[in-house]
């Protein structure tokens, strides 16, 4: 029925990307959605265009419009959260982050707030009733394609087909030009093996998980050594309410600890609002009815976070300072990741009945030249952008143990975080505590402190 319409509107690429002008804004496709063939195409026409604005979300590799035009003449490229190739890109003036609470990134499009001129992505072959799925990533890219003058669609045919409540697909009647792809595989992320810290960590906020506890994990090998904790362990009946799924669900579930029976929002199904991971988790997603996919405006709404009970939320952050402020997206000037859903999910989770949200981070970073130091900081470094205010922060833990921040004074913040610092920067923590006037014990050895505080 829709194969006429389909074949009247594929062309090649060169000719998709005819369409784009001078000073255009173009959105990408989000993650492992961003466009190939068509990114390639747009960036031949480098030194033909002026002023084209890109916008990305976690770009998988260096988009080419960027390589292509290191001046930025002709294509100005931004990121509402950035990649690996995205932050080598802003080390070099060649990308500019866009701050954004995920889940208002759908009422931004859908309000007017943004709009864009074109929109290209990647996508899974259409189907019999004239639908391309939009894969791994549903976030917010179905209310840019519903506020964007012109779709076009780059047909993986290595993309998954991921179920959904909705915003999932787009049908053929919403696509303006369709282009055959080179029908990339998907991105594996690099099996990151988790150190004695990872498992240190893991151990403290494993613990204080219950049966029923519906569970959001980040990316790394943190989050890889809670799942295989949990995987075995003896919890049952975990839910999975999360922005982004990852490999360690796909254990936990295998090994029969997640049913999500004890979800008050969607019982049954892991909901998700983008995945990323390697070839397991992408078999795993696709066609399966145990996940489903929604737009990142219904996963991280605050009050449907909360309405889940005993949700349990485990982020990551570059450093926390005495005050309890969390710094998740930059080191100084230098932008590392972007704001994501940390702030939706920490305080989502806390207002969910028996919830809990853990802000998690080895004790210490070793720099290239092998120098040491303290990620729990006096205060936050010159430039630095605070990710989660320290009213909202419930729970920060490391190796050494957990700080509970809920109801402290300054002076209470300070001793918990000093507590659970790595021993050797104690001592010159409450020194800089004093000086900030938020010390109100008296002076003891970091070991004292370790016992008192952590113990």
């Amino acid at each position: 029925m829709y194969r006429g319409e389909y074949r009247r509107k594929c062309v090649d690429a060169a000719t998709a990307v005819k369409q784009i002008k001078s000073g255009d804004w173009v959105d990408y496709g989000h993650f492992l959605c961003s466009p190939v063939t068509l990114d390639d195409a747009l960036a031949n026409r480098a030194g033909e265009l002026e002023g084209v604005n890109v916008r990305g979300v976690g770009y998988a590799g260096l988009p080419k419009v960027a390589v292509a035009d290191p001046s930025g003449r002709s294509f100005n490229y931004n990121s509402f959260h950035f990649s690996g190739g995205e932050r080598y890109l802003h080390d070099r003036g060649g990308c500019s982050y866009i701050p954004v609470l995920y889940h208002e990134a759908n009422r931004v499009y859908d309000e007017g707030d943004m709009t864009a001129d074109v929109f290209m992505a990647q996508a899974a072959p259409m189907d019999e009733s004239g639908f391309f799925n939009l894969g791994i990533a549903n976030s917010f890219q179905y209310s840019q394609i519903r506020n964007a003058s012109t779709v076009i669609l780059e047909v993986n045919k290595k993309m998954p087909v991921c179920y959904g409540g909705y915003g999932e697909a787009v049908h053929i009647s919403e696509v303006d030009y369709v282009v055959q792809g080179a029908n990339p595989g998907l991105v594996s992320l690099p099996r990151t093996e988790s150190s004695d810290v990872d498992r240190a960590i893991a151990r403290h906020v494993v613990d204080r998980i219950e049966d029923g506890s519906c569970l959001q994990l980040g990316i790394g090998s943190l989050p890889n050594a809670i799942g295989r904790m949990i995987a075995d362990s003896e919890l049952k009946d975990l839910g999975v309410h999360t922005e982004m799924l990852v490999d360690a669900y796909v254990d936990m579930y295998r090994a029969g600890r997640i049913s999500n029976r004890e979800k008050a929002n969607n019982p049954g199904k892991m909901v998700y609002t983008f995945a990323l991971g390697s070839e397991k988790l992408y078999e795993f997603i696709h066609r399966n009815p145990a996940c489903a996919s929604y737009p990142v405006g219904y996963v991280n709404d605050l009050h449907r976070i909360a309405a889940n009970d005993r949700v349990v939320s485990i982020n990551n952050a570059v450093e926390v300072d005495l005050y309890g402020q969390v710094c998740s997206e930059s080191s100084g000037f230098r932008h590392i990741s972007g704001t994501g859903g940390q702030f939706d999910f920490a305080y989502g989770s806390y207002h969910s009945r028996g919830g809990k949200a853990f802000i998690c981070l080895a004790s210490t970073k070793t720099d290239r030249t092998g120098t040491v130091t303290s990620r729990i900081r006096p205060f936050v470094d010159h430039g630095t952008i605070v990710t989660l205010p320290r009213a909202a922060v419930q729970y920060v833990v490391t190796e050494y143990g957990v700080a509970s921040l809920k109801g402290k004074s300054t002076w209470q913040r300070a001793e918990a975080l000093i507590g659970i610092a790595h021993p050797e920067f104690r001592e010159g923590l409450m020194q800089e505590a004093e000086k900030m006037n938020i010390w109100r014990g008296k002076r003891r050895s970091g070991a004292g402190v370790a016992l008192s505080l952590a113990g």
